[in-house]
């Protein structure tokens, strides 16, 4: 599968953003993760063929996956930014379960990520 994310942006605390992952393929289960320079790839989120769905705590309540098996694009709507969730966002597929949904080993395919700026 190929990966493709759009609509990061710069935006300030409080402020919203959607982005999208257009995909050749959906998966056993697709997710979407985020890194800052220096740090591990977290996973805050993730989807099932299905629609089962799981966050990251610190997510929780703001931030909302979903999918559209139509259009192959994943989306992860964004609420109530913070400047703690500036970072590289990514889109991540697995072709089967292979571990924990949040774990950046589950996941056999990328994208190139799109960067989500927070300013306080």
């Amino acid at each position: 599968a190929t990966l493709r994310e759009s609509g990061g942006d710069s935006v300030n605390s409080g402020e919203s953003l959607r982005l999208s992952c257009v995909a050749s393929e959906f998966t056993y289960c697709m997710g979407w993760f985020r890194q800052i320079d220096g740090k591990k790839r977290e996973g805050i989120a993730s989807i099932t063929r299905q629609g089962n769905t799981d966050y990251a705590d610190s997510v929780k309540d703001r931030f909302t996956i979903s999918q559209d098996h139509a259009k192959k694009t994943l989306f992860l709507q964004m609420n109530n930014l913070k400047p703690e969730d500036t970072a590289m966002y990514y889109c991540a597929a697995a072709d089967r379960s292979r571990g924990a949904w949040y774990l950046p080993g589950s996941y056999m395919y990328w994208g190139q990520g799109t960067q989500v700026i927070v300013s306080s």
